[in-house]
Order: C-alpha cells, then structure tokens, then sequence
C-alpha cells in the first residue's frame, strides 16, 4: 500500500506569481543570444546569412543578396532583442522569487536541454513531458511541495503521431534525436536490446541522466520502436499512453527565464500512473512504487483543489474500456485508503 502523502499548500502569492510567469512564458523569447547575422564577400557583393546556434551544432540560413531590405530587415530583429530584455529579466525575477517562496526548480542538467528543445519548436510541435519532470510541475502548478517526489534523473518525452499541430509552413522540421546529440551535453544513444532496432533513449555519458521518448502502444504488445513523424525520431511503445496524451496543457518550469512545456491533464497523469504501474515488469518495481506515489499525491491535490477535473480524467478513463480499466483498478487498490476513498466520493464509485 502506498502511504498518503503530507502535501503542504504553498501561500496563495505564489500561485498568482506563477500564473504570471506562466502567461508571460506563451510567447516565446528570441533574445539573440543564439542568433548572428554575418555577410560573405563574393565578387564584390555581400551576401548576408542567419545563423542559429543550437547545442553544438550551427544552422545557416540564406537570407540573400545585401539590400535595403535585407538591412532594415537585420535591424528590425537586433531592435526586438533589445526591446524584449526587460521582459526577459521580468520572468528570471519571478522564477527567482517562486524558488525563493518554496516551488520546486529545475536541476540544471533538465533545464539546459530542455530550453534547448522549447527554442527548437519541440513543444510547439505537440510534445509533452510525462514523467517525473511533469510530476514537479505540477506541485508548483497546484501550489503545493510534495513530501516526496521518489523520482529518477530521466525526461520522459511523448509524442503521438496521431496528434497533429498546424504549424507555420516556414517551421523547419525537427530532429529531435539529433539535437539531443548535438546539445553539447555528452548525451550518447542508448542501444536498444534488439541490435537492430533504433535507440529510443539518451544518456549523458558517466552520468545517471537519462532521456526517454515515448508514443503510444496500440494494438497488440510490441517492443518494437516507432518512427515519430514530425520529429524524426524513434520512440518506445507504451500502453495507455494516449488517454493522457488527448488533453495536454501548458506548465512552465523554473529555470532560468522559465520554459514553456506541454504536460498532461494533472488528474488523467494519476489515473494513468495507476493504470501503467501494472503493466511494468517485475524487474521494474521500484517505477511501480514511484507511480503509485506520485497518482496518490496528485489525487489528493487535486481532491482539495480541482476537484471536478478528478470526475472528468474518471468518465474518459471509463470510457476506454475494460482492459484500462482493469489495469487502473489494480493499481488503484495499492494507494492509501483515505486518498482512494476520497476518490472514490469524488467519483460517485
């Protein structure tokens, strides 16, 4: 049985702050910090290019022939820089103040490469963070700590094909492998156990830091990676991961000028954490345990606060059928008695 958690509520203050933050983060900062013009000299002509520095690797872009235009066009970008700075210190303020009041950073080896992966467009393009880094969010989202957050060093990252998002046509299509290798943070493929199939996971070479990428398992139990489309990328097939996929929404984590992230719905997140710690392998028991603490502390946020969003994540589950439901049932039996018979009220069961 998993043991009710002592959730401390943070003062209100906080909760108004980072919903501040979190409305200031939706629109994206560009601060030139990994931007530069530079021109090359041919024949006598200047021929200007755009360079966008990412990690370890650097894109070039033609932007032409030096002209009126292309001139105005430079100037007009190096303004928005400095015009954006205040807002930039704006936000690096109140990420300082949120820590400062008690909510949960982020370590540094996390906020590195995920604000890497929020400049590339990889949230943008429908990605999502499922796991313990999701978790911590949360807690900062609702305005409580958690006493206990019995997580791993691992990014767990999802993504379904099956989701689109329109996106500019302008948007150059992401790698999102690639600029995990090329992050400059000494990630290195982890090789799967079927030589033949693709990696779906990157660890920092002689740490335990670990990124994972995830879809959803439909049909019938398989192992075999799959090609995530928009981000040409191989992920790992996991059961049930869809149900929490269908309602992602955004969260903004504290680290440096926050970063903008997808995160499913808090209360499907629990029901799912019930329904997936009984499709792990027996080798896999202590992710069972950390599942099953983080759905019963989530739960019984979410009880005190959002309270009706608990029945809605409930009527989608139901509505998935009986082999979800039977893997959540299991899973739900394991928590602490009050949070599930609180539940249990919540839902009309």
């Amino acid at each position: 049985m998993v043991h009710k958690m002592k959730i401390t509520q943070l003062p209100d203050n906080l909760t108004v702050q980072y919903s501040e933050l979190l409305q200031n983060c939706v629109h994206p900062i560009s601060d030139g910090s990994n931007i530069s013009f530079k021109y090359k000299a041919i024949n006598g002509k200047k021929y200007w290019y755009l360079y966008i520095s990412l990690g370890t690797s650097r894109r070039e872009h033609y932007l032409g022939e030096e002209s009126t235009e292309i001139l105005d066009q430079i100037d007009r970008e190096r303004a928005a820089w400095e015009s954006i700075k205040d807002d930039k210190e704006q936000r690096t303020r109140l990420v300082d103040m949120l820590i400062s009041g008690g909510m949960a950073p982020t370590s540094v080896n996390e906020g590195k490469i995920l604000t890497l992966l929020e400049r590339s467009g990889v949230f943008l393009a429908g990605a999502a963070l499922v796991g313990t880094v999701a978790f911590r969010a949360y807690g900062n989202m609702l305005g409580v700590t958690w006493e206990s957050e019995i997580g791993t060093q691992d990014i767990d990252i999802a993504a379904d094909n099956r989701l689109t998002v329109a996106l500019p046509r302008q948007r150059k299509p992401i790698n999102l492998a690639q600029l995990i290798l090329d992050s400059g943070m000494g990630f290195l493929p982890v090789p799967a156990l079927d030589k033949r199939n693709p990696s779906t996971s990157f660890k920092i070479r002689r740490q335990q830091f670990l990124i994972d990428v995830l879809t959803p398992m439909r049909g019938r139990e398989s192992s075999n990676p799959i090609k995530l489309a928009d981000f040409n990328t191989y992920a790992e097939p996991l059961r049930h991961l869809d149900y929490v996929l269908e309602e992602i929404q955004p969260a903004v984590l504290l680290y440096g000028h926050g970063i903008m992230i997808n995160a499913p719905s808090p209360a499907r997140f629990a029901i799912h954490k019930c329904a997936i710690s009984q499709k792990r392998p027996v080798a896999q028991a202590a992710k069972s345990r950390k599942d099953l603490s983080q759905a019963a502390q989530v739960f019984e946020a979410m009880l005190d606060i959002r309270p009706a969003e608990v029945s809605r994540a409930w009527e989608a589950a139901k509505a998935r059928g009986k082999d979800f439901m039977a893997d959540f049932d299991a899973g739900f039996d394991l928590i602490d008695e009050e949070v599930k018979d609180a539940v249990r009220r919540q839902i009309g069961a």
